[in-house]
């Protein structure tokens, strides 16, 4: 996973919009120490979408090392593996 790799180099953020990138990353046990965090929000348009998830974002600081699942009006949290 080049894009998880890549993420977890540079202690960056990964924010994902696709559920089976998602479910891929968490069932598989992939180390990402700055956290991944997948959006599961339903919008009517790009800009509103885009306005949710900074919002959120920038709401928390402890997204490191959870995987995050963001829907409409909760955040769920679970540690991800540490790196073996």
């Amino acid at each position: 996973m080049q894009v998880v790799n890549r993420a977890a180099a540079e202690g960056r953020l990964l924010i994902t919009f696709d559920k089976d990138f998602g479910e891929l990353a968490f069932h598989s046990g992939l180390f990402s120490p700055a956290g991944i965090v997948l959006f599961r929000i339903a919008s009517p348009s790009p800009e509103r979408v885009a306005q949710v998830a900074v919002a959120v974002l920038e709401a928390r600081s402890d997204w490191a090392g959870h995987f995050s699942v963001i829907e409409e009006g909760r955040v769920r949290m679970t540690p991800l593996p540490t790196k073996a």
